[in-house]
């Protein structure tokens, strides 16, 4: 997410990602991505979804259009984004089905919205969960529509070493609606906006898109980040900086996790229709695991 600003001990050896439907792709990028070493997983953390309310103690919100930085409040989360987040029934609840559904809205302009035309959740687990390194995924279902920006994230618990891009960002996930067929997965680091970097690898669907449930995951080591759609591996990064800091800051401290579908900006451009509004991402779980060799 091009951002602007800045459980139990239970045993599990995953092999491949739980619940992954069909729906092949292939890795278009030039390089073959390096394969990881065998790691056998725990469960550190997770969200089945499977209650009638939101879980209040795993998830946080950010609320309204912005920020503040340095005394000024960034509008738009610093990308030109249109929608005001809520949280609100209307844009994030449970379904009764076991899964966490994230809609977002057309809304009037009112002072309810800060006179921002569309409404939509992010949720965060920010000051509640982070963790350096492990198993990173969810079973996610998306929207389709140009203007439609939901992501998959993580984001540095504290920033050891300054602020955004400086201390990093992992985007295990991000779809623009207008390009079904396509997932990207990205790293920002290097120095402080606007002096930062970033490095972006995609995999492209050939008889699936994003409208379908897939599993999407990152592996997360001391060596190197791969990212995998339904078990398929399409990408690593094992080359980063971060100020005057060589490999592997800044991706070895913690980092908490953000859901969240935006609406227009800099990524996927402005809606052109409000026909596919409501639009929704639909999350049947997320999982955390941490390496037990």
């Amino acid at each position: 997410m091009l951002n602007r600003s800045p459980q139990i001990g239970l045993l599990v050896l995953l092999s491949s990602s739980l619940f992954a439907c069909g729906g092949g792709g292939v890795s278009p990028q030039s390089e073959q991505p390096s394969q990881p070493e065998a790691i056998t997983w725990q469960l550190s953390w997770s969200d089945e979804f499977s209650g009638s309310q939101l879980d209040l103690n795993k998830w946080a919100f950010d609320m309204g259009n912005g920020f503040m930085l340095n005394d000024q409040y960034i509008s738009g989360w610093g990308n030109n984004e249109l929608q005001a987040y809520t949280n609100n029934a209307a844009n994030v609840r449970l379904n009764g089905n076991g899964q966490l559904i994230i809609q977002a809205l057309v809304e009037g302009s009112s002072d309810q919205y800060g006179n921002y035309n569309y409404s939509s959740a992010r949720l965060k687990t920010q000051g509640l969960f982070a963790q350096a390194y492990g198993r990173f995924e969810a079973r996610i279902k998306l929207p389709i529509g140009q203007g439609l920006w939901p992501a998959f994230w993580l984001m540095p618990q504290d920033n050891v070493y300054g602020s955004w891009a400086a201390s990093g960002e992992i985007d295990i996930m991000e779809a623009r609606g207008s390009n079904p067929s396509q997932v990207n997965g990205t790293i920002h680091y290097g120095a402080q906006w606007p002096n930062n970097t970033y490095s972006e690898r995609h995999y492209l669907f050939t008889d699936s898109d994003i409208s379908e449930f897939h599993v999407y995951r990152i592996d997360w080591t001391p060596q190197g980040i791969y990212w995998y759609v339904d078990d398929e591996l399409y990408a690593s990064q094992s080359s980063w900086y971060t100020q005057d800091q060589a490999f592997p800051a800044p991706f070895d401290q913690d980092f908490y996790i953000i859901m969240n579908l935006a609406v227009g900006g800099n990524y996927d451009g402005n809606p052109q229709s409000n026909q596919i509004f409501p639009a929704q991402m639909e999350v049947d779980y997320i999982r955390v695991c941490e390496a037990l060799n």
